[in-house]
């Protein structure tokens, strides 16, 4: 299980509980430098996330990003774990909603939000560590929740079985995007590609006795590419969890 993401307080409220969680309650002071405001801040915490991850990330190196004092920063979030919210929430809205509405067959619209899903979590893989820490009812993440239910919904699965078939399918693509972005984080960290590093690795285990039986998978690797083959057993993973609940709906 990977760490826990660090936190500054409140284990367990959130910043959208908080009246004016937008950011703009304070008024405005001589004090604070022109051009900064609250889209501002979040945006760019995003783009230090990416680049540096969770781990590198400081409100500290964020107000030297910016060019103002970390005391400016405050003028718009109380707290370092606030403004982690506000860019959780900022990563959920990449999400397209429209197939909601436009994708005629429900599991076309799966496919969509599976796929919309995954791709969100590899681009931002400090993501999944806060989705784990934090409520996620943002504005953004409740309208992803509330696209997909109006999805699950016209799949014809009894209501009370929505929310498992929605759970199956959030946590199978939660687990395949952290792991995807795990291996991007440690190509970041080596300097080193993807499947160069899955090379180095198969090297090391390829032969052992306790690999006997994942050899064939292992070779199957090495010769990559490693993106291929994951969108590969993504669909295919996939589209499993989809004739699943088509079953449980018939069964019904």
């Amino acid at each position: 299980m990977a760490p826990a993401a660090p936190r500054a307080s409140k284990p367990t409220a959130s910043v959208w509980l908080n009246s004016g969680a937008q950011g703009g309650r304070r008024r405005r002071s001589a004090q604070q430098p022109a051009g900064l405001d609250h889209r501002k801040i979040v945006l760019t915490t995003v783009r230090l996330l990416d680049e540096h991850g969770l781990q590198d990330f400081s409100m500290r190196r964020l107000a030297a990003e910016l060019g103002v004092t970390p005391m400016s920063v405050y003028w718009y979030v109380d707290n370092k774990d606030d403004l982690l919210e506000y860019a959780l929430d900022e990563v959920f809205g990449e999400i397209p909603l429209q197939v909601a509405e436009e994708v005629d067959d429900w599991r076309d619209a799966v496919r969509e939000f599976a796929s919309s899903y995954r791709r969100t979590l590899t681009t931002h893989p400090w993501a999944p560590r806060l989705m784990g820490e934090y409520a996620n009812i943002g504005p953004n993440a409740v309208a992803f929740s509330t696209a997909a239910h109006k999805v699950m919904r016209r799949s014809g699965l009894a209501p009370e079985w929505i929310t498992g078939a929605l759970a199956a399918v959030y946590q199978f693509v939660h687990g395949y995007g952290t792991v995807e972005g795990r291996w991007i984080e440690l190509g970041r960290a080596t300097g080193a590609t993807e499947d160069d590093l899955f090379r180095e690795m198969a090297r090391a285990v390829r032969d052992r006795p306790e690999f006997s039986e994942l050899a064939p998978i292992i070779d199957e690797r090495t010769k990559g590419p490693g993106a291929r083959l994951r969108d590969r057993d993504f669909a295919f993973a996939l589209e499993c969890l989809i004739a699943g609940i088509e079953a449980m709906r018939d069964r019904a």
